[in-house]
């Protein structure tokens, strides 16, 4: 999707926008000149309709007012499937396969096998390849998994077990992230800026050991999640079967046993997302006092980490209490445990009989997903798991302009200045911690498209033919890459993410913001597309991650990515009373009977929709230059700009995957998303909304927090 070059923006390199986000800013102006018939005639129509908008997806005998999602996305709904391999469908899934299928042609172009040996291309295309083989695969059988079966055969002592278990630690877990903050090995690692100085890095060690979701699986005592564990039981013993194992039903008892014990110690979403409670930092010393059970020094030699000095616990006392499990319960049960976690790990990458066992609990169970996912597209997302930024190199070369780079910056400066300036207008916050939160939006940086500089993987080995082999060594090479971070300087670019990811990101600690390639398509943005609905859309994800530098975690943190307190007391106390309103506003929500969103564990990305759409608005009506925009196809600019936006959120979602999203996800589902539009005082005279409508809030009720 893009060029080699760095595209400059008047003084700003592409990932440092920083340095203008004090300057006047560029402003579109795509509605203020009127084209003349033949410059209209010869303009690019956009994907959607007239104007950006799929409005054949609109339900119009549904007022606005009752459910903007319904009168916005209810024609889409009604005539929409979810495919039959995902638990749900939305925006951001019709996307994910627009990628998919672009990233398939890479792939299958480098699997010819005509790339240099040792290139890039060529890795990608031996992973791919080996990974579609599927003869190949089913000759080999258990034969790749039997090393480690074998190491974990061997253990006998503490120390042994220790070792093994240090062995398998991963960097496959994300702090900040709550979708992404638990692994099913023991501990996760997250090597990142120390939140206390974020001139140098930290090893975060964080919960792990369980197999299902989160910790309200294993302790709920409804019908619905016994049936579950029963499930999980008879997952765990057939899958020891199929490795060989004898008496897996005792086997799968003890280890689900384990498993219980685990999720008793497990922090829940809400306190795990509690900064301040989790920026912990003990020595190596503090590892064996405060942890015992675990040996550490075997644990951290076997791990690759043997002279770190300082460590994070993000949740000290789920580390605590794991480790005094590892000490206590039997060395045999714990041999069992990992011998089931080795196999159901490596089962996307063994023979069918593994892979339909692993996709029957994990999908179909645990998300009613019914059919399991062609496999080339298992492919391409296991390649870009191992290679990803190889393959977003010859993404965007192919798939993102030059043009579309600069117009998406010129919104980021923009939607940066009107944030700004709702900063200046608020009412509440005093001058001193104004001027800190302006120090902090003046120091933001954004990444557009694909970062400056690739990753190396000239140290990954990829083998022709083995399958299992190239995802261990994938992650084996993704975790020395973490690991080594540790005695360098802090990469302040990183981005954390491919260009083919159809997603955005805020990096509290770089005080960062990337959006890249694969999400910067139509519904979200569309370089044709009227300016109102690529505001609307685009603008509100802009927005909502400028935003999350300012929300219940993002706040935390000063302009140099420390977490430091830079409010004043009065203005912090005012920030967590329109917090906690925002809060109760979604906890009313209730997405299946009885089961409402939890107000706190979706807060952060509420706050960021709250005030990213409204900073969004504002940009847009800056663009304008104080010019009228014009009515398309009936259409006020108003009603265009949040028609955009909800669009953005459009999903449906089979019962199993809701449920799973509700009590262990960071996000309101897309229906709730699209209404914060009742809390945006514009929306109101835009669609004519009046007192009695089912969205309906009092001016007073509106939450406003930036």
């Amino acid at each position: 999707m893009k060029t080699w070059k760095s595209l400059l923006l008047g003084a700003c390199a592409p990932v440092l926008l920083s340095a203008c986000a004090t300057t006047t800013p560029v402003l579109l102006t795509a509605e203020t000149a009127t084209p003349s018939p033949a410059a209209e005639a010869a303009k690019p129509k956009p994907k959607y309709g007239s104007f950006g908008f799929d409005t054949a997806g609109m339900d119009r005998t549904v007022a606005p007012g009752d459910s903007f999602y319904d009168y916005a996305s209810g024609g889409w709904m009604k005539t929409t499937e979810i495919p039959a391999d995902r638990g749900s469908y939305n925006t951001f899934g019709v996307l994910t396969d627009v990628a998919a299928e672009r990233t398939r042609a890479i792939v299958e172009d480098s699997a010819k096998g005509d790339a240099p040996a040792g290139s890039d291309a060529r890795k990608i295309g031996d992973f791919y390849a080996s990974f579609m083989d599927e003869a190949a695969i089913e000759a080999a059988g258990l034969t790749p998994l039997k090393p480690e079966l074998a190491r974990i055969d061997a253990i006998k002592t503490r120390a042994d077990l220790s070792r093994e278990l240090g062995a398998t630690l991963r960097a496959d877990v994300d702090a900040l992230n709550a979708t992404d903050y638990t692994t099913d090995r023991l501990f996760g690692l997250w090597v990142a800026e120390d939140m206390n100085d974020t001139s140098k890095y930290r090893p975060y060690l964080m919960q792990g050991g369980l197999g299902m979701p989160d910790r309200e699986y294993y302790l709920d005592a409804s019908p619905r999640f016994q049936d579950l564990r029963a499930k999980y039981k008879a997952h765990i013993a057939s899958m020891l079967e199929l490795a060989g194992y004898d008496d897996a039903q005792a086997r799968a008892g003890r280890i689900l046993g384990l498993e219980i014990a685990i999720a008793r110690a497990h922090w829940t979403v809400d306190a795990t997302g509690d900064i301040a409670k989790a920026n912990t930092v003990w020595s190596r010393a503090d590892l064996a006092r405060k942890a015992p059970g675990v040996d550490w020094s075997a644990y951290l030699q076997a791990a690759g980490m043997g002279q770190q000095p300082t460590f994070g616990p993000w949740q000290s006392s789920a580390i605590t209490a794991i480790s005094k499990l590892v000490g206590s319960q039997p060395i045999a049960t714990w041999k069992d445990y990992l011998a089931f976690h080795a196999v159901e790990r490596g089962a996307p990458f063994l023979s069918k009989a593994f892979v339909d066992e692993h996709f029957a609990f994990n999908s179909t169970a645990l998300a009613g997903t019914p059919q399991q996912r062609e496999r080339w597209k298992r492919g391409v997302d296991n390649t870009s798991g191992a290679l990803g930024e190889a393959v977003g190199k010859l993404y965007v070369e192919r798939h993102f302009t030059p043009e579309a780079k600069a117009q998406m910056q010129e919104m980021v400066k923009n939607i940066l200045t009107a944030f700004g300036a709702r900063i200046d207008r608020l009412d509440w916050m005093s001058p001193d911690t104004k001027a800190k939160a302006h120090e902090k939006l003046a120091n933001f940086r954004v990444g557009v498209g694909y970062p400056d500089k690739w990753l190396d993987y000239s140290g990954l080995q990829i083998v022709r033919g083995d399958a299992y082999g190239n995802w261990e060594r994938g992650e084996l090479f993704k975790y020395r890459r973490n690991v080594a971070k540790l005695a360098g300087p802090v990469n302040r670019d990183e981005w954390w993410m491919t260009p083919q990811t159809v997603n955005a990101l805020n990096l509290p600690m770089q005080n960062m913001i990337v959006f890249p390639a694969a999400i910067l398509e139509p519904t979200f943005f569309d370089p044709d597309a009227d300016a109102a609905v690529n505001y609307g859309a685009i603008g509100g994800v802009i927005g909502h991650e400028v935003v999350h530098g300012f929300d219940d975690t993002g706040a935390l943190f000063d302009a140099k990515g420390n977490l430091r307190n830079w409010w004043t007391p009065a203005d912090m106390a005012q920030f967590k009373t329109r917090s906690q309103a925002l809060a109760a506003q979604y906890s009313a929500y209730e997405p299946l009977p009885g089961l409402h969103l939890n107000g706190n564990q979706v807060l952060g990305e509420n706050i960021a929709d709250l005030a990213g759409l409204a900073s969004a608005y504002d940009a847009y009506h800056l663009s304008l230059n104080g010019q009228p925009p014009p009515v398309i196809d009936g259409f006020t600019a108003d009603q265009r700009f949040y028609l955009g936006w909800a669009q953005n959120y459009r999903s449906k979602f089979r019962e199993a995957t809701l449920r799973r999203n509700v009590l262990s996800g960071v996000h309101s589902p897309g229906e709730y998303r699209a209404q914060t539009v009742r809390n945006q005082d514009p929306w109101y005279p835009a669609f004519e909304v009046k007192a009695g409508q089912g969205l309906y809030l009092a001016p007073d009720q509106r939450v406003k927090i930036w």
